[in-house]
């Protein structure tokens, strides 16, 4: 929290030197994965947010009221009790079945993001039960591991949420109340025990999650928030059974795609890769593999640039 102040402040005293004028906004530098990141100050410009969309309200640009008072103050702090068995860089072991893993799907996606942009990363599966949520969450928690790094990880499965549980956490306020004007993004956003690790949980229950999600609020919850962090996670439905996870892609910059070892049907995993735009899937994660499936699920997955495995559902 130390490193957003400081950045925050510094952002605001540029701003007073230019005498009213608006701040100069840089587009982000492409980071490998263990330079720092660029501070606040350089990457949260005052430009103007899109026009009311629809129905609902919008809350106000950041521009000169955004400061550092601003997210200490409405951003809650919550003592997360963290499930032990699935949150593998919450329960003290960072040696853990499953760690290094999560460590080499980080560099991979560093190395990616040389060749592309690559801040805003959904999380998906063709079915129910393979591991989406799981790894979602420890792929954030990871991300926060190496010194300075930000993270941001959104629960976007409002059928069947399930990061709140993992994190040990409160379901609402969340993404529903703040896509439907009910709350800004600082009274859904909360922070836990471990730093630059940021949560919006799903929210109140709705009846129709998939009208919600592609009303255009979303796009502009990210475009607010990316300026602040080097990754945002987001956990969406299984892409087979329903839209949402193709609307959600819309917003973000690529699709990881998890599949649960000898659980996932090929034909629905073929489904699931076909719900999106080819240059939009970025990797796709082995879940559950043994030892003697790994050599075989990296030569599987090549063309897809990336690829883990996961020991836990």
């Amino acid at each position: 929290m130390s490193r957003i102040h400081e950045a925050l402040k510094k952002a605001e005293q540029e701003r007073a030197t230019l005498q009213g004028g608006a701040a100069s906004g840089f587009p982000a530098p492409e980071e490998s994965e263990t330079a720092p990141a660029a501070a606040l100050g350089d990457r949260v410009p005052a430009a103007a947010m899109p026009a009311n969309l629809g129905p609902y309200p919008v809350t106000p640009a950041f521009g000169g009221q955004f400061n550092s008072d601003t997210l200490l103050s409405r951003c809650p702090q919550l003592a997360w009790k963290a499930d032990a068995t699935t949150m593998l860089f919450l329960n003290g072991n960072d040696s853990a079945p499953g760690t290094e893993e999560f460590r080499t799907l980080r560099s991979r996606l560093y190395h990616l993001r040389e060749k592309r942009p690559l801040r805003k990363l959904l999380i998906t599966s063709a079915l129910p039960q393979e591991g989406k949520s799981f790894t979602a969450a420890n792929l954030a928690q990871v991300m926060v591991r190496q010194h300075g790094r930000r993270a941001l990880l959104i629960d976007a499965d409002l059928r069947g949420p399930r990061l709140h549980q993992m994190l040990g956490t409160t379901s609402s306020p969340g993404l529903s109340d703040y896509l439907q004007g009910q709350n800004d993004e600082f009274s859904i956003m909360q922070g836990g025990p471990l730093e630059n690790l940021f949560f919006i949980p799903s929210g109140n229950a709705i009846k129709d999650p998939s009208e919600l999600v592609g009303n255009g609020r979303l796009q502009q919850l990210l475009q607010r928030l990316e300026p602040l962090f080097d990754w945002i996670i987001l956990d969406s439905p299984p892409a087979v059974p329903v839209s949402d996870a193709s609307v959600l892609a819309t917003a973000c910059d690529g699709v990881l795609m998890v599949v649960r070892s000898n659980v996932t049907p090929s034909d629905a995993a073929r489904r699931a890769v076909l719900e999106f735009p080819e240059e939009a899937l970025v990797g796709v994660v082995l879940n559950g593999a043994s030892g003697a499936d790994a050599h075989y699920a990296r030569y599987y997955y090549e063309a897809y640039e990336t690829g883990t495995k996961a020991v836990k559902a």
